[in-house]
C-alpha cells in the first residue's frame, strides 16, 4: 500500500519561501515509471497542478508557476519537496502530494495560509 504524507509550516509570510516535503511509504520513489506530483486547491477554487519530479529526478512544472516553484528529492528518505518563493495569499491553498501522471495515491493534503 503506497501512503504519502505532506508536512510544513501552516503559515507563511508574504514574500517568504514557501517549503513542504512529502513522505512515501510503500513504493521507491526511484521506481520506474512514476511520477510525484505536487498539486493545491486554493479556498472555493479547483484543483492546481504545480508540477512533478519523475523517478528519474526530472522536474516539470506548470507554467504559470515554473518561475517560483522548485521541486527537489531525497531518496534517502524516500521523500520529496516543494519550494514556493515570493509568496503572496493568492498562494493559500491545501497542498497535496500525489503519486503518477494520473493520480492514483494522494497525501491528506496540508494547509497553507499566507499572511503577515
Amino acid at each position: 500500500q503506497v501512503q504519502l504524507q505532506e508536512s510544513g509550516p501552516g503559515l507563511v509570510k508574504p514574500s517568504q519561501t514557501l517549503s513542504l516535503t512529502c513522505a512515501v511509504s510503500g513504493r521507491s520513489i526511484t521506481t520506474n515509471y512514476y511520477y510525484w506530483n505536487w498539486i493545491r486547491q486554493p479556498p472555493g477554487k479547483g484543483l492546481e497542478w504545480i508540477g512533478y519530479i519523475s523517478y528519474s529526478g526530472s522536474t516539470y512544472y506548470s507554467p504559470s508557476l515554473k518561475s517560483r516553484a522548485s521541486i527537489s528529492r531525497d531518496t534517502s528518505k524516500n521523500q520529496f519537496t516543494l519550494q514556493l518563493s515570493s509568496v503572496t495569499p493568492e498562494d493559500t491553498a491545501v497542498y497535496y502530494c500525489a503519486r503518477d501522471l494520473v493520480p492514483d495515491y494522494w497525501g491528506k493534503g496540508t494547509q497553507v495560509t499566507v499572511s503577515s
